[in-house]
């Protein structure tokens, strides 16, 4: 039983990562139609700088807002100076966005290296927390509470503030958005930094659970795809249903069955797309 407890505070713990990850993720798919392959080294960017600010500062908040910040620089840059050149052309969209990662990725190699890099946390949120089924780290805990504060920060600003309105009305009709008179460029810029910031601030927090190495990027952001994917892309209840389900999938399927782990990790991918290609929450067009 105390595996099962483990396997599942783990599950959950990746879990809120990836909706920190995929929940501006899907919302800057859903409005742009960009399939930002870059995603994944605006983490790696984010957890590098904030990692560096931690150990020449020793604060942990001022660290974290600095990997969000650099990543919130780094998708900025791109988007206004980078991707409005190739508004609309799908693959020129999509392999910019990747040389972008690539570039990012390969200046974070020679920058920092190529070893392992992990989280200084204070000894006080290394500490064990008594969670009734057993012990576990009060700073994954601490991941999941934040998680859960975002969803619910990020619902109440789309459910009841004006720009939730128009994030809305892009995402689900961009014309008619635009001829409601809404500045869908500055709305594409806006969303786009919110999406890179949450993923520099993912790639601080996670590492206390997944070290920085070479090749994370692209791991957390084929995870990122496999959540959009299974929940549907603009859906916040998409994103947080498909990152609890591609958590557990991965924490319980890595701990029995190792060997096949990833095709456990994508057989409800494979699945919604056979069945419901739209996702769980996502509209058919």
């Amino acid at each position: 039983m105390n595996t099962f407890y483990f396997l599942t505070l783990n599950g959950l713990t990746m879990a809120a990562l990836l909706f920190i990850m995929a929940s501006g993720l899907t919302l800057a798919f859903g409005l742009m139609r960009v399939v930002n392959l870059a995603h994944g080294a605006f983490y790696l960017l984010g957890g590098y700088i904030g990692v560096q600010v931690i150990r020449d500062t020793g604060s942990l908040t001022l660290g974290i807002l600095a990997g969000g910040l650099a990543a919130l620089a780094g998708g900025l840059l791109m988007e206004r100076f980078l991707l409005q050149r190739v508004r609309g052309m799908d693959l020129s969209e999509a392999l910019l966005t990747i040389a972008v990662g690539l570039i990012i990725a390969d200046a974070l190699l020679v920058v920092y290296g190529g070893q392992p890099v992990s989280l200084p946390l204070p000894r006080e949120l290394r500490a064990p927390v008594d969670l009734g089924v057993m012990m576990y780290p009060y700073f994954r805990v601490l991941i999941m509470i934040f998680a859960v504060l975002l969803g619910i920060a990020l619902w109440l600003v789309m459910t009841y503030t004006r720009i939730g309105a128009a994030i809305r009305a892009g995402v689900d009709d961009r014309e008619t958005a635009m001829a409601q008179g809404i500045n869908v460029p500055l709305l594409f810029g806006g969303v786009f930094a919110v999406a890179s910031f949450l993923a520099g601030i993912a790639g601080v927090v996670g590492t206390s659970y997944m070290s920085l190495t070479q090749g994370l990027d692209v791991r957390v952001l084929m995870l990122s795809l496999v959540v959009i994917i299974i929940g549907g892309m603009g859906s916040l209840k998409g994103a947080a249903v498909g990152a609890l389900i591609t958590g557990m999938v991965s924490s319980f399927a890595t701990g029995y069955l190792p060997q096949f782990a990833l095709f456990f990790l994508f057989l409800p991918m494979t699945l919604i797309l056979v069945f419901r290609p739209q996702g769980l929450f996502g509209r058919t067009a």
